[in-house]
């Protein structure tokens, strides 16, 4: 019964999407794809109904908007969808779930995509399953790689239609760490959402920028502190604002919110005790004045790449992709950041040290935040 009220609700979902997507989900010209050669042709008006969407989009936890990884994604298939005229959809399930997201799946598949594009982690298992289940169907998996999720019987395999996309969020974590204390920042904060690897890298790497900052800078030991915590979820509450309050409260200059739907709990806290935040994926800039910047994974670019190779006849199928700074995949939004003193020509000369590999930030996530080495900067693990 679960099951079919899942499967109902889903693709109740889909077809709200599909009627009232106006602009944003359909256009008026079919491209033609690799897996034909067809010529592509121009319509008069929108594809009819039955004609389906060639891309979809299905959400993770959060929704379309969330301002972070679901809709700087979305962003990307909307930009190369436009630009070529395809048709495209998202779909946003109605609970979390292996059975809900490979229903989602198979509504889009059924619905006519030859390309589905799932950000985050928690569709490994599902596109393990679909990548096999559809194989004239290409998949683009953010941050994660298809597995069966038995970790005693473990097995992984990114399917010759699949793609799998990393980012090195540890670079974009510690961009955003060295410019807080170059800007001058002295007291920091790290709320992370669920401690699942991605938000670790940007914790790791946001601790470790600020240390380079601060010897760079000549600072004493210990000049610099950061509270370090993990939220539990990625959304919104009144606990996280309260604890967000009292860090503030108690001297925190900036927090780094990297936890999805959590910033919406440490924005107003910022706010109202007149402090700042960090922002995280996307640039987070226009949804509060105390963003002074945000430690982005350019996920627009990726998702639109891959869709480019799609159309190419490029697809890098049975492959893991990382998104880094050799490849302008992570970084800060200079053009929006509001800091006092840190500047364009700094925040290039640090990007271009971890490009070439002069500075390599260490990604292993298997060592307590307060664990990482340090000189000027004290950790407080905070759980």
């Amino acid at each position: 019964m679960k099951r079919l009220i899942a499967i109902a609700l889903t693709l109740l979902m889909l077809f709200a999407v599909a009627a009232c997507g106006g602009n944003s989900t359909t256009t008026t010209q079919t491209t033609n794809s690799p897996e034909n050669n067809t010529q592509s042709g121009t319509e008069s008006s929108p594809p009819p109904q039955q004609s389906g969407y060639e891309l979809v989009l299905i959400t993770d936890l959060g929704t379309i908007d969330d301002r972070s990884f679901n809709q700087g994604s979305w962003e990307g298939v909307v930009q190369y969808a436009t630009e070529n005229g395809i048709t495209h959809t998202y779909v946003q399930p109605a609970e979390q779930g292996d059975d809900t997201y490979l229903n989602a799946i198979d509504l889009a598949v059924q619905s006519g995509a030859k390309v589905v594009v799932t950000p985050g982690f928690l569709f490994e298992y599902p596109i393990f399953v679909a990548q096999d289940r559809y194989p004239n169907v290409k998949f683009i998996l953010l941050d994660g790689s298809p597995n069966n999720g038995d970790w005693d019987n473990f097995e992984g395999k990114v399917g010759a239609n699949t793609v799998a996309v990393f980012y090195a969020e540890e670079q974009s974590g510690f961009l955003a760490g060295y410019a807080a204390v170059m800007d001058g920042y002295r007291k920091l904060g790290f709320m992370g959402g669920m401690a699942v690897p991605a938000v670790v890298r940007f914790g790791h790497g946001y601790i470790q920028g600020a240390e380079v900052a601060a010897q760079e800078l000549g600072l004493a030991d210990g000049s610099v502190t950061i509270n370090y915590f993990y939220t539990g979820t990625f959304a919104p509450s009144p606990d996280i604002q309260t604890r967000a309050a009292a860090w503030y409260n108690d001297g925190i200059e900036v927090i780094f919110s990297c936890g999805g739907g959590i910033c919406f709990s440490i924005f107003p806290a910022a706010d109202q005790a007149g402090a700042k935040v960090i922002g995280v994926d996307g640039d987070q800039s226009t949804e509060s004045s105390t963003v002074i910047t945000s430690a982005m994974k350019l996920l627009t670019k990726s998702v639109y790449d891959k869709l480019a190779d799609f159309y190419n006849g490029t697809f890098p199928g049975g492959q893991e992709v990382l998104y880094s700074a050799a490849n302008l995949g992570v970084g800060l939004p200079m053009d929006t950041s509001q800091f006092r003193t840190f500047n364009q020509a700094q925040y290039q000369a640090i990007y271009d040290k971890l490009a070439d590999g002069t500075i390599i930030v260490d990604n292993n996530i298997d060592i307590a935040p307060d664990a990482i080495p340090t000189r000027a900067v004290v950790v407080n693990n905070l759980g």
